[in-house]
């Protein structure tokens, strides 16, 4: 299969990409968790930005919205939130990103709220570009967010090691800071986005994401950062350990700590949780929840915390990203808000979508 011949290459890499950190230990993984709270949040985005470009570059860095949505994330309880990066605002200007990353954590930390941060991601749009993003298309989800790397790197994997200095440059930067639960390498790497933008992406680009995932774990390791590596596999259930497609394999077994997604109902979740139990160490799901699928915070959140599982519901303000539309508003047409939210827990100034969800959330957090 070409799956298992580019894994054969991956790990025939030269001495280069040999691990300079070993993988940690399930020990030294175990007491990181044993030291941490429940890792409970959202994957967060202010209402203001349509994707990550947006968010962090200068002229839209939109403090006053990240300060009052995060204020609402600690009065929901929550401990942590998974933040997406972008490799284009490093090479743009590294120093006022760092700079913007560490307000960011500033604000969060002020909120008690601890930062997981995704330096590649391979959904949605692979041609990203700086400079003033596209308004949003009515009634689309996520109808502009962007790759990274783009097409322009999975295209041709000779230059993967282009990005060498994004992730070291912003791991090494970083890499004692306690305001840092952990850094998420590259999400869902594998991921050819059918509903969107399928027919614009490289044929080649599994196993260029492949590669890159292989050499983002050692040039991470490389800086010695003082926080776990993971990488999340997203289709689930990992019932067999020999029938893992060669990401799945590499997700698994190079990760300090086990995330993964997972948007069904319970009945499904359950056995993706129990079947990565083999792996002994701690289990994060930092991607869940879209209600008209049938993954809900009740029962899904209270399981999870029952199991001690991390969880990072995706959405929390309806903004820019319109992600309380569904996955197939990108085929079928909406014209008013859905009667059932996809994603997303509040309206932009405020209000809950719905007061019982709010109020069981601060159940299982504890919040007041």
């Amino acid at each position: 299969m070409k799956y298992l011949s580019v894994l054969l290459l991956v790990l025939a890499m030269s001495s280069r990409l040999v691990n300079a950190q070993a993988r940690w230990s399930e020990e030294k993984a175990n007491a990181w968790s044993a030291q941490h709270r429940w890792l409970v949040g959202c994957n967060f985005s202010p209402s203001t930005a349509i994707n990550q470009l947006e968010m962090w570059q200068a002229d839209s860095f939109d403090v006053a919205t990240i300060d009052r949505e995060l204020d609402w994330a600690e009065q929901l309880g929550f401990t942590s939130v998974r933040v997406f990066l972008h490799h284009l605002l490093w090479q743009q200007d590294a120093k006022g990103f760092l700079k913007r990353m560490d307000e960011f954590l500033t604000i969060a930390h002020k909120h008690h709220i601890g930062v997981m941060f995704v330096l590649f991601d391979s959904c949605w749009d692979p041609d990203p570009k700086l400079g003033k993003q596209r308004d949003p298309k009515p009634f689309v989800h996520n109808s502009g967010w962007v790759q990274t790397p783009g097409r322009e790197f999975t295209a041709n994997p000779s230059r993967l090691d282009e990005l060498k200095p994004y992730v070291q440059g912003v791991i090494g930067h970083f890499r004692k800071d306690k305001r840092i639960d952990f850094w998420d390498l590259y999400n869902e790497p594998d991921n050819m986005n059918g509903s969107g933008y399928n027919k614009l992406e490289p044929t080649n680009k599994v196993a260029s994401a492949l590669i890159l995932l292989q050499k983002t774990f050692a040039w991470a390791r490389e800086m010695k950062p003082s926080q776990p590596l993971s990488s999340a596999p997203w289709l689930g259930p990992w019932a067999d350990s020999a029938k893992l497609s060669p990401m799945e394999k590499l997700q698994l077994e190079s990760s300090d700590i086990i995330t993964f997604h997972n948007y069904d109902s319970l009945e499904k979740l359950k056995p993706c949780v129990e079947n990565l139990r083999r792996y002994h160490r701690p289990i994060i799901c930092t991607e869940y929840m879209a209600r008209p699928v049938g993954s809900k915070f009740d029962p899904n959140l209270r399981y999870m915390k029952e199991q001690n599982v991390g969880a990072y519901n995706w959405g929390f303000v309806s903004g820019k990203t319109q992600t309380i539309f569904p996955w197939d508003s990108w085929e079928k047409t909406y014209t008013n808000e859905p009667p059932v939210w996809f994603h997303d827990i509040f309206r932009a100034d405020g209000t809950p979508y719905k007061t019982e969800e709010v109020n069981f959330i601060k159940s299982l957090t504890g919040a007041h």
